[in-house]
């Protein structure tokens, strides 16, 4: 029998520490907590301390034989990304193009003594191997590595730095597009999932829905997102609709805006939009759609990048908008306002980036009537904020809208939070520092005064997957690319840990489709109610959420990110029902379907935090592999 190994960074050490989940092995230059940023020795490159979506190592994914340019030529090793934040995404997934085109196997025998040490070290937990084996293992790949085979390429795009993905021929079924019911009451949809039985889709939509022509009649589009394999999103819009306008905004910078704005050669219909990134370790983070249609105007927020891996066997989440009618000729610049000041805040939203490409837009927007939203917006822009500035963005706008528009809960037992999200970044060296200080107080408000009483006391738990978690789904490890939780930022915060609950989802059937998704909400003692619930873009890092600076006078954001908050009293109800099973959906339903299992499993004793850039031997995947960073 053979194993693939999947192959990253790997950084040598030289002390441990223990842990609740178990014994770390790090150096100890990596103990210091430089301001802004984690090194990656192997590399020798700055990571951003806020870890965002598909930073791995080098990207590293799933063994593949097929690619959709088998013979562009790869570099190895990729050029080391400036440390702007924006290009790191992009660079990983040159190199994971480049070991899916290079898998390196080894057959099962008996382990040699420098194997023995190694495995003995793993098996107590978080740990790296010795310098000494590292290289003996790097031999032994060296001499077993195949050669991968060269096709002739009908295609003449520009290659794509992702991989198709193996499970591109869906049946036909996965694609049949049916409208929502027209009187769907929060419009939150789940992606579809391939490799799930039919009944967990029945509801759910994939990005050929959302373009479907049964939406409307497409005039021109806007996407935002972080990652694009631009080929591939093309493909996604019906064939009607592949030459129309599209604009694309991104936070790409020098070589990697290059290679994007390379990918659109082909496509004369595509324009870019650079957002200004002026804080460093900043990233566009933000997921939208604008569509503009001949019969109106639609605003889709979601989790997913506009990349294949993204779209079929992760939990991914979307908040689809009503149809929004023109305006008539004439009408004041107040007109067509939701109750939630949904129009006026989308509006900002766009002129923060302070972007001539986009105030087409501003004035398209305007000419719509937006007043059937029923939901907050929830964003995030770069930069410093002051006085009542502070609360426009980020982490502070939450606080503003829950405490503005929830009331206080009447209940002896505390209400507690819960977080879901697919990244970590460096929260401090203990938890009074972000997580429970200003987070929490967030998280924590309901109503007047800003500050929840005894929110302190408030329990908190945060879904994040485990080793485990990852290892056992429909991906397998290479999951584990798109949760880039680093050693070097997990190693500094081990008290984190104690608060991690596991990836559970059988209600909505996707316990083995790792979440990309990212969630928050309130919920009541026995879990069976919501005080309110929040789909965005933003992982539990400090540079998504902003952190308080200067005697908490000043708001610092380094990103932009994007999300919709479901409140009670925008629907006329108190509470929100938590819903089972929301699956199969078909209509309507008074109850809030959650996308995972309530309440979360806390990690069990022998449960670890997916770490992205150490070895994950102990036992292959569900394809038989196993992850080991060299």
């Amino acid at each position: 029998m053979t194993t693939a190994i999947f192959r990253s960074s790997l950084l040598s050490c030289t002390m441990s520490q223990e842990s609740q989940h178990g014994k770390w092995t790090l150096s100890s230059s990596d103990d210091e907590d430089p301001p802004q940023q984690t090194v990656s020795k192997a590399l020798n490159r700055p990571i951003p301390a806020s870890t965002d979506d598909h930073h791995s190592p080098l990207g590293v994914q799933q063994e593949s034989t097929s690619s959709s340019s088998p013979d562009a030529k790869t570099e190895w090793p990729p050029e080391p990304p400036k440390p702007d934040g924006g290009a790191v995404g992009s660079e990983a997934r040159q190199a994971a193009h480049y070991n899916q085109q290079n898998p390196v196997k080894f057959e099962n025998k008996a382990p040699s003594a420098s194997t023995k040490r190694k495995r003995e070290t793993e098996d107590s937990g978080w740990a790296l191997s010795s310098s000494d084996d590292e290289a003996a293992d790097s031999s032994d790949r060296k001499r077993k590595q195949p050669s991968p085979k060269r096709t002739k390429v009908e295609d003449r795009r520009p290659p794509s730095p992702h991989r198709e993905p193996d499970y591109k021929e869906e049946p036909e079924e996965f694609y049949e597009t049916s409208l929502p019911p027209s009187d769907e009451i929060f419009r939150f949809y789940l992606n579809k999932v391939s490799g799930v039985e039919k009944k967990y889709n029945t509801g759910a939509l994939h990005i050929r829905d959302i373009l479907s022509p049964l939406f409307g009649t497409l005039k021109e589009s806007v996407q935002f997102n972080y990652c694009f394999d631009i080929g591939w999103m093309v493909q996604q819009y019906p064939p009607e609709f592949r030459d129309k306008p599209l604009m694309i905004v991104h936070g790409e910078k020098r070589e990697s805006k290059a290679r994007l704005i390379q990918q659109a050669q082909p496509y004369g219909h595509i324009r870019f939009c650079q957002a200004k990134l002026d804080i460093a370790f900043g990233t566009h983070h933000t997921k939208m759609m604008l569509l503009w249609y001949e019969e109106g105007f639609r605003v889709v927020i979601l989790t997913s990048n506009m990349i294949p891996h993204d779209w079929y066997q992760k939990t991914q989440g979307l908040w689809l908008s009503p149809l929004y009618p023109r305006l008539p000729e004439g009408s004041p610049s107040s007109a067509g306002e939701s109750p939630t000041g949904f129009k006026r805040d989308l509006l900002d939203y766009l002129r923060s980036y302070r972007s001539p490409e986009l105030e087409e837009w501003t004035q398209r927007i305007q000419e719509h009537d937006l007043s059937d939203t029923r939901i907050y917006l929830v964003g995030s822009t770069p930069g410093r904020y002051l006085g009542a500035d502070m609360d426009r963005w980020g982490h502070l706008r939450l606080r503003k809208l829950l405490s503005e528009h929830t009331r206080p809960v009447q209940s002896e037992e505390p209400w507690p939070v819960v977080g879901q999200f697919s990244s970590i970044g460096s929260l401090g060296a203990d938890e009074t520092k972000w997580l429970a200080a200003e987070f929490q107080q967030t998280l924590t408000t309901l109503g007047k005064g800003g500050k929840a009483l005894g929110s302190r006391n408030t329990p908190m738990h945060l879904v994040y997957p485990s080793v485990d978690n990852v290892r056992t789904s429909l991906e397998g490890y290479p999951a584990g690319g798109s949760l880039p939780y680093s050693i070097q930022t997990a190693q500094r915060q081990l008290w984190l840990h104690s608060y991690l609950h596991r990836w559970i989802a059988k209600g909505t059937g996707r316990s083995h489709a790792m979440p990309h998704i990212k969630t928050f909400m309130r919920a009541s003692p026995d879990f069976t109610e919501l005080a309110w619930f929040l789909i965005t873009s933003a992982n539990l890092s400090k540079a998504a959420w902003g952190a308080l600076e200067k005697n908490s006078t000043q708001m610092m954001v380094r990103s932009y990110e994007l999300g919709v908050l479901f409140l009670p009293s925008a629907f006329n109800m108190k509470t929100f029902r938590v819903q089972k099973n929301p699956f199969p959906a078909t209509g309507p339903s008074t109850s809030f379907p959650v996308p995972f299992d309530l309440p979360p499993q806390r990690y069990g004793s022998n449960d670890q935090p997916w770490i992205w850039n150490i070895p994950h031997t102990q036992a292959p995947d569900t394809h038989g592999n196993v992850w080991v960073p060299s």
